[in-house]
């Protein structure tokens, strides 16, 4: 038996993987070798780059808790943009005493007569904590006014209010990120045929979904008037381009960890700063993909 894997004109021998212990280890003999399998090497390199962007989030984690930061990161996108994947990928390795992920479900009856910001205001992050909104107050800004959840006046009142709410927010030293997860209409319809294949992410797929290709014009309507109306320069919104998830995730962390001066920062080996073709402020010139 030849105990070697033949890739294109170079070979690995079986005694350079048993020799292997760890993904870095691999991708040095790939370089080595010059052997280029597309798919394999960019799976890798992407966990490479995730590990160590883990990493840098634990040391974050560290100083907001020592330093009793409070922190809210939004993460908003229309159904299927990769909200909750993101969420987990930012979250897998930190303390769960001092991190909250909030998915609020439809409001109660008594909170339907409460002031809208008032249940979101009981989840805002303790000294020392980090809060990750899955989805947040924005509902009311683009799926009730388009499904009808709300009324014009109830969308009205919200939009004059969110910047001042969120303006309070940061005069009383909360660190808001605001990101919008930016997907094409066509990735989106593949990423629901795929929802439902898998009968592990079936339950993810909802009539809601489905309405949110019919009505994609409308979604970009409110989705549009919610950037101009309430991406300030305390609270700005932050475009991630979507359309690949594993791009998205890393690009994200990146910007996270950018905007803080945390300890060891200096001594990372990651890239710490995202591409600015995939993440970048809102602006009213941008190119959207959705």
């Amino acid at each position: 038996m030849d105990e070697t894997l033949n890739t294109g004109d170079s070979r690995i021998e079986l005694g350079d993987f048993n020799k292997i212990s760890t993904k870095k280890e691999l991708l040095d003999i790939i370089a080595k070798k010059n052997i280029v399998p597309e798919g394999l090497l960019k799976s890798l390199h992407y966990e490479e780059e995730l590990r160590k962007l883990n990493i840098e989030m634990v040391k974050l984690q560290q100083w907001i808790s020592k330093n009793k930061k409070r922190v809210v990161i939004i993460f908003e996108g229309r159904d299927a943009a990769g909200k909750g994947g993101n969420i987990r990928r930012f979250s897998e390795h930190l303390n769960p005493r001092s991190i909250r992920t909030v998915a609020l479900t439809k409001p109660t009856e008594i909170e339907r007569g409460q002031w809208y910001f008032e249940r979101y205001i009981k989840e805002l992050p303790n000294p020392g904590e980090m809060v990750f909104f899955d989805r947040s107050w924005y509902n009311r800004a683009v799926v009730e006014p388009v499904m009808g959840f709300c009324t014009p006046n109830q969308y009205k009142k919200f939009m004059s209010q969110v910047p001042e709410f969120e303006h309070m927010i940061y005069e009383d030293g909360i660190d808001i990120i605001k990101f919008w997860f930016s997907i094409s209409k066509d990735v989106q319809q593949k990423r629901f045929e795929s929802r439902l294949q898998n009968p592990l992410k079936r339950w993810k797929y909802s009539p809601v979904d489905k309405k949110g290709q019919e009505m994609w014009d409308e979604y970009t309507i409110y989705k549009d008037k919610m950037f101009s109306g309430t991406h300030t320069t305390y609270s700005p919104w932050i475009i991630v381009k979507a359309n690949d998830k594993k791009n998205a995730r890393l690009e994200a962390m990146r910007y996270v960890l950018s905007q803080f001066e945390y300890y060891g920062k200096k001594n990372s080996k990651a890239t710490l700063y995202p591409d600015p073709n995939i993440v970048m402020r809102y602006f009213r010139s941008n190119t959207q993909i959705d």
